[in-house]
């Protein structure tokens, strides 16, 4: 009896084990990886390895556990024969047999099939241990072809295929499937004969094609580009209407590495043109294992088979088939099936039926749903529309002008996004709110559709058992009824209100409340806050079902960024029938207008509500100029620089007004002014801050989708893109500082400084190299292919240019700017989403921020994909890391007399994306850890630096990661949880390492020195509830839902308990993390760009506020607040979170060029002003760090200013109640000491503006909150204290 025991991959298992079952005199023990991850069996089978097997087989991955047992698998090989090989190059260290047999054997294993599996057992059993065998040469096998189930034939092409297939129906629509050729070749194709069979019941050909996936030479293996062209084009034209992709990486690609290849063949997808849906097996994972896994699908699974997909514009990633794992008695381990969910396949084929009926159907037949955003917190009535930098309204409009020339049957379509929304608020096409009674909705035409409760039972019948139960638990029977004193949602006459306002052929609907119900907004109604799994309501299912089902949509839109059906209670990615963005949209093929500079939650979008993105453009961002007060100091001190090198008398008589403006302007706080300081100094100071105000940009005004930026806008536009694109030729402001003969550093970081031969300060010196900038630019633009350099340079520079010899450098810049000009004139994002209504190809492109040196993200209206998360952090990123770590350890030993033992920080996924992970960088720096990078810039593992190379202690950290982030980065957080463990295991004294000293406080806290209890001690990074979002504090401060800081602590706490990390899936952790909180001192967040700023949603007041409350009210000390900042990666910086609110407010909220901008764009402009001032009240309410000057200006510049009330008046009269509100609540929670006679005129404008809303509403019936602030928290509701007890 010959004995081989052989490691290899699951996929070559199956036809080893058939076929040792036909070798007489053989004995096949084997097993893969996950076998081996069982102690137990492993020390079984290395024992069989060392005692009883004549040889060993080894073709194992080497992931997982590999690097735990290569030692044991080394001595192994010691004594025993040995054939290795593999994809790993590093594996053929452990081939000890001559390498001809070793390629011989694994040349029979890779061609497939169990007649070749056997011929390879029977070589072994020869060359290896000498048994007289006979052995047939590998059997060549096909490496790619059309298989058809039932079928013995292989087609070799679609023309083959089609004479030849009698499964083929002509006239029928056809459906390509591409799956790896191992399944074909061992027999693992039941998951493909379902979809064939689902296919064919729903009236649909399918074409299932195989391929390695892979061009090699020596095989015969043709890439996925011949094949494409080989089985779904007929006479260079394409024959399917959609593609089923069933295989990892990248469909189409360059490169002979899986992990370095690059998005190829983009013209190839766009000439065959079809929707490429993603339909996916869990590897790994069982059909238990996946159902109970809240994330669904992880770790290189998400990568190989989602992230790396998405590259090539694949959409939609469903789960269709899972692990099936049988123990196998004669080899001793598990063999791996692939099996078929017959309610995925199911779900999955009825998807891509519906694309290919909008894709079949004229423009005049279509039927389109646009759905707009509407965020009860901020207010149902003022934010009709929500998209973060676009005007949703205005971008509507416009898409159903261009519909309507296309052909599309639309009645009467809005001129404009202000015809649009008076038509919405004049039927009040909405939710029930504050000052919207349900009965005014009845009454003035807001419905489209009352649905019976038996019409809607229909549906809610066929859901699975679990969502019905959560929904009844929480909003009663279908339709609704009332529950702990919240009513029925949208429920009248026993039949739920369905609202919009149609169009023919167009519908538009405001996104139902998803986790409130009633005309209130208060912390009884609010049920989300009670539960952050709240399943939507009724209603709001309720309303997707009918656009689908009984108005008819084919397709169905949401406008901007972002809404909340992605973020339902369900899994992370790889979505099953229990999770609620899948219950919610149903079958209807989604496009969803989303901004390009937001790729986390993109992505978030993209796979967990099955959206094909149309990125659009970010909106024109323009330099910050100074105004009142700040402009008249900014002229005292040019004034008083120059005097002082002139007129040293005069420099004195400035000093006294300077510091009398600059306490007009509210600046001495900022500067960290001292009693009794210089002049001088001050004067320093302060010409430093105006200019860091000055280099800030704000947004002009909002995108409209479609819009190209033109004329000056356009060279705005490029401008700030050129701002800080700091790659090995610096920047254009720069060069061209440079080309004046000046050191750019010099002038950049000393704006006080005076230039002798300008004859100005340094800042002036910046201004006037930022007009040249922006003209060279402009000239740029508009410039022939031919032309001369040095006399346009003459031209714009005149007798500024001082140093010709860089000329030439301008040529560089020149390009850039026609190539980012190029990309703005491409982008073709109304075209790109009536492509998507015909059924077509998206293109797919990458995102992120275009003012990051970013301009690949042109043109706009791809289908955009986000970062590789392996290769987080970049190497430059951990050098500005490196950087903020220090400057923010300095900036707290210089406000306290002390470093950090603990900082508290938020991740958010956009500062991972954006800027390649600086804060991740940042994070391990101040553990004392550096990545280590492999080839193709990916990080795998880190060293840990010694002390005495350190410098200074270890310091703590204390993470709350943001829902996207732990969906979208789990590889990067189990790293980070990696780090800090292992920190916390070093063997040195705690005064040099605080999470060892903190570690084994909380050890000793807990009680007792078990495994169990230092894995509870060491956990750093914590999270909201798997499959939940949200940090809740901001849902209290919208719904006045507090009293006490405490009781906002209390919310952050119960919503963010949960560790993350190395096998911690979000278990719950509360009494950790306030363990944890106790030892904080700062709170921490970063910023990386002015398009976002921390006004600009309310997940950073709740985040970093939400931290910062509990952190004060677990340590029961003054934790201080710092925020960083790498809008300039060449300078990064670390500065109070004070400091950036007031910039935000100075530069943006206050300034008055931004509120013109603003007031372009009417109801929308005004809504998002709203937003805005209300997230300052937020940070109030959390932080306690926004200053009463700021709460006096905002009313005196929004309330109290009669041109801007009558323009709110006309244009969205919510907003200024929401504004007007929010400042009376500040001021009489003590938030804000505002004067009296502030007071009263804000009191008397109230009653004004609540007489506009009476006007408006004119006689309705039904009860309405209005303006009433009914504070009412956990422990006045009930049903809400039970849940923060429990």
């Amino acid at each position: 009896m010959y004995k081989i025991g052989a490691i290899m991959w699951t996929s070559y298992m199956v036809p080893l084990a058939a076929a040792a079952r036909e070798i007489a005199g053989l004995e096949l023990k084997m097993c893969s990886m996950r076998d081996l991850e069982d102690s137990g069996y492993r020390e079984e089978f290395f024992r069989y390895l060392q005692k009883e097997a004549d040889a060993l087989l080894m073709f194992p991955s080497t992931n997982g556990i590999w690097e735990e047992i290569a030692g044991d698998i080394r001595k192994i090989t010691a004594h025993r024969p040995t054939i290795a090989f593999g994809y790993d190059p590093g594996l053929l260290a452990y081939n000890t047999v001559d390498a001809e047999i070793a390629l011989t054997v694994q040349r029979y294993l890779t061609i497939g099939g169990q007649e070749n599996a056997k011929n390879a057992l029977l070589y072994i059993m020869k060359e290896v241990l000498g048994a007289a065998v006979a052995i047939a040469p590998p059997e060549e096998i096909a490496w790619q072809g059309i298989y058809y189930p039932g079928s013995e034939v292989l087609y070799k092409d679609i023309d083959n295929f089609m004479n030849n297939c009698p499964g083929w129906r002509p006239g029928r629509p056809d459906v390509g499937i591409l799956f790896y050729r191992h399944l074909w070749v061992n027999f693992n194709t039941e998951s493909i004969d379902a979809l064939v069979s689902e296919l064919d019941e729903l009236g649909l050909n399918a074409i299932p094609v195989f391929s390695t996936g892979r061009h090699d030479i020596e095989t015969g293996s043709r890439d996925n580009a011949y094949v494409l062209k080989t089985c779904f084009f007929k006479d260079n034209t394409p024959v399917i209407d959609c593609l089923i992709d069933l295989q990892s990486f990248l469909l189409v690609k360059q490169g002979k590495n899986e992990r370095t290849a690059r998005p190829a063949g983009e013209e190839l997808l766009k000439q065959l043109d079809v929707p490429i849906v993603k339909a996916l097996f869990t590897y790994g994972k069982t059909a238990a294992e996946w159902r109970s896994d809240p994330r669904g699908i992880g770790g290189a699974t998400m990568v190989m088979s989602v992230s790396m997909p998405e590259m090539n514009g694949v959409i939609e990633p469903t789960v269709i088939g899972c692990l099936d794992r049988m123990v196998n008695p004669e080899i001793g381990g598990s063999l791996e099936y692939y099996r078929p969910l017959a309610g995925r396949v199911q779900y999955l084929c009825r998807r891509v039926k519906k694309w290919i009926q909008l894709r079949r159907k004229k423009p005049a037949e279509r039927k389109v749903a646009f759905i707009l955003h509407n965020s009860p917190c901020h207010g149902v009535e003022l934010a009709v529309g929500g998209a973060a930098n676009l005007d949703s309204l205005e971008s509507v409009a416009r898409i159903m002008a261009a519909m309507q020339a296309a052909g599309y049957c639309i009645e009467n379509p809005p001129a404009s996004g202000k015809e649009l929304i008076e038509r919405i608020m004049g039927a009040k096409a909405i939710s029930d709110f504050r000052w919207t009674p349900i009965e005014e909705i009845v009454q003035k035409g807001g419905v489209i559709k009352y649905l019976a409760a038996e019409e809607y039972r229909q549906w809610f019948d066929a859901f699975p058992a679990k969502v019905q139960q959560a929904m009844i638990d929480t909003w009663g029977n279908p339709p609704g009824e009332e529950k702990d004193g919240v009513p029925a949602a949208m429920v009248y006459d026993n039949k739920i209100l369905i609202t919009g306002v149609e169009y023919g052929n167009v519908v538009v609907c405001c996104q139902p409340k998803r986790g409130c119900a009633g005309p209130r907004c208060d912390g009884q109604v609010c049920k989300i806050l009670h539960d952050p799994q709240c399943p939507p309501t009724h209603q709001y299912v309720a309303t997707y079902r009918y656009l689908e089902k009984m108005w008819g949509a084919d397709a169905v839109v949401h406008v901007g960024t972002h809404g909340n059906l992605e973020f339902l209670p369900g899994k992370a990615v790889g979505l099953s029938a229990t999770c609620f963005p899948e219950v919610a949209l149903g079958t209807l093929p989604h496009l969803y207008i989303y901004n390009t500079d937001n790729p986390p939650e993109g992505t978030i979008a993209k796979r967990r509500s099955y959206a094909t993105l149309v990125g659009h453009m970010q909106t024109v961002m323009v330099e910050a100029a100074t105004y009142g007060n700040i402009e008249e100091l900014e002229h005292l001190l040019d004034q008083y620089i120059q005097a002082r090198h002139t007129d040293p008398a005069r420099s004195h008589e400035l000093e006294h007004l300077i510091m009398e403006k600059a306490a007009e302007a509210k600046l001495t706080e900022d500067i960290g002014q001292q009693h009794g300081e210089d002049g001088a100094a001050v004067a320093e100071k302060l010409h430093g801050l105006i200019t860091k105000l000055k280099t800030r940009m704000h947004q002009d005004g909002l995108h409209i989708f479609g819009d190209i930026p033109a004329g000056e806008r356009q060279v705005s536009f490029i401008q700030a893109v050129l701002k800080h694109d700091t790659g090995e030729k610096g920047t254009l402001t720069g060069l061209v500082v440079e080309l004046m003969g000046l050191d750019y550093d010099a002038v950049k970081d000393n704006p006080q400084s005076w230039s002798e031969e300008f004859g100005k300060p340094y800042s002036a010196v910046l201004d006037a190299a930022n007009g040249m900038e922006k003209d060279f630019v402009r000239t740029f633009i508009g410039c022939a292919a031919e032309f001369d350099l040095p006399a346009l340079v003459r031209q714009v520079m005149g007798e500024l240019l001082k140093a010709p010899g860089k000329v030439d450098e301008l040529g560089f810049w020149l390009a850039k700017v026609k190539n980012i000009a190029d990309g703005l004139a491409a982008s073709r994002e109304i075209d790109s989403l009536l492509h998507g209504f015909d059924g077509g190809y998206l293109p797919a492109g990458p995102s992120g921020l275009i003012t990051r040196g970013r301009a690949d993200i042109l043109p706009t209206g791809r289908n955009f994909y986000s970062a590789d998360p392996e290769r987080i952090p970049t190497k430059a990123a951990w050098k500005v890391g490196q950087k903020l770590a220090e400057a923010l350890i300095a900036k707290h030993r210089n406000d306290t007399g002390r470093i950090p033992e603990n900082c508290g920080m938020v991740l958010f996924a956009t500062d991972c994306m954006w800027t390649d992970g600086e804060q991740v960088a940042q994070i391990l720096a101040l553990l004392g850890v550096e990545p280590t990078w492999i080839a193709g810039g990916r990080v795998k593992g880190f060293r840990i630096m010694p002390l005495a190379e350190l410098g200074r202690p270890r310091i703590d950290v204390t993470l709350r990661i943001g829902g996207v982030t732990r969906d979208c980065f789990p590889g990067m957080i189990d790293y980070l949880d990696e780090a800090i463990r292992a920190v916390a295991e070093l063997d040195e004294p705690c005064e040099k390492n605080y999470i060892r000293k903190h570690a084994l406080e909380q050890l000793a806290m807990a009680g007792g020195n078990t495994p169990e209890a230092w894995e509870q001690a060491t956990a750093r990074i914590f999270g909201s509830r798997p499959q939940t979002y949200g940090a809740g504090v901001s849902l209290a401060v919208h719904a006045s839902a507090w009293k006490t800081e405490k009781d906002l602590a209390d919310i952050f706490i119960d919503w963010s308990g949960y560790a993350y990390g190395k096998n911690r899936g979000g278990q719950a952790a509360g009494e950790q993390f306030k363990r944890q909180l106790t030892t904080v001192d700062l709170t921490y967040n970063k910023a990386a760009t002015d398009e976002y700023d921390i006004f600009g949603c309310c997940c950073h007041f709740s985040y970093y506020g939400g931290l910062t409350a509990a952190a004060r009210s677990e340590s029961g000390n003054a934790v201080k607040t710092y925020f960083g900042d790498t809008r300039d990666p060449e300078r990064p910086g670390v500065t109070t979170l004070a400091e950036e609110i007031n910039n935000i407010i100075r530069v943006k909220i206050l300034n008055p060029d931004w509120i013109e901008s603003m007031k372009r764009h009417g109801y929308k402009g005004a809504g998002d002003m709203a937003k805005r001032i209300t997230h300052v009240y937020g940070w109030e309410a959390t932080t306690g760090e926004v200053a009463d000057w700021v709460f006096d200006d905002l009313a005196k510049t929004y309330v109290l200013n009669d041109a801007m009330r009558e323009w709110f008046e006309e244009n969205n009269p919510w907003a200024m109640e929401e504004i007007n509100r929010r400042l009376l609540e500040a001021a009489e929670r003590g938030l804000w000491e505002a004067g009296q006679a502030v007071l009263e005129e804000l009191k008397e404008t109230y009653m004004e503006i609540e007489g506009w809303m009476e006007e408006r509403m004119g006689d309705v019936i039904g009860e309405y909150q209005g303006g009433s602030i009914d504070i009412m928290t956990a422990a006045d509701v009930p049903a809400w204290k039970a849940k923060l007890v429990k």
